[in-house]
């Protein structure tokens, strides 16, 4: 590239303001009239809203959340399966007996860290496909287990035998309590 080659691109001239009212913006220079914003040095500081508590004040400190239906697994590796016999069936009982987990009541999850070389009957509410691959490639099979529903507030409620209700329902309700009704047979 040569210098008469350069191609020149057009210059912009600043905002001159404050120039006349000839230039469009002379007198208030684009400020407005009056006020705080047409003073020297005016303005608010970023974030301020007039006083009303500002926006990164009204939001929760802690971020981030925590999702209401969680579900949390205990993991086993298939290194840890090693130190079961071979032939054995390892479901939540067995692990937590062997130690592998600590409650056998909650969630497990198999997942492919380490090798296994033993045939076993795996029993766990998850596992990956490469740990599923392993267990099956070494002759054992794999079976997912479901955990039971937490009981509904309806199932907690005590219920009226069937005896008891039809009773309740052969009997006369007075409208006032104080009094009763006699019945003839």
């Amino acid at each position: 590239m040569k210098i008469h080659e350069l191609q020149l691109e057009g210059t912009k001239d600043r905002k001159r303001v404050g120039r006349g009212i000839g230039s469009g913006y002379g007198k208030t220079a684009g400020r407005g009239t009056k006020g705080q914003n047409a003073r020297t040095g005016g303005g608010v500081r970023p974030g301020f809203e007039g006083g009303q508590n500002p926006l990164a004040k009204r939001l929760p400190k802690k971020r981030g959340f925590v999702p209401l239906a969680r579900v949390e697994y205990q993991v086993v590796n298939l290194e840890g399966l090693e130190q079961l016999k071979a032939g054995s069936t390892a479901d939540p009982a067995a692990l937590a007996a062997a130690g592998l987990v600590k409650k056998a009541d909650t969630r497990i999850k198999l997942l492919a860290r380490g090798e296994l070389t033993k045939k076993l009957t795996v029993k766990v509410h998850g596992a990956s496909a490469a740990a599923k691959a392993a267990v099956e490639k070494a002759g054992g099979t794999l079976e997912l287990l479901k955990l039971p529903k937490a009981p509904s507030k309806k199932a907690t409620r005590p219920v009226a035998a069937p005896e008891a209700k039809a009773a309740a329902a052969k009997t006369p309700k007075s409208s006032n309590p104080d009094t009763t009704e006699v019945t003839q047979a």
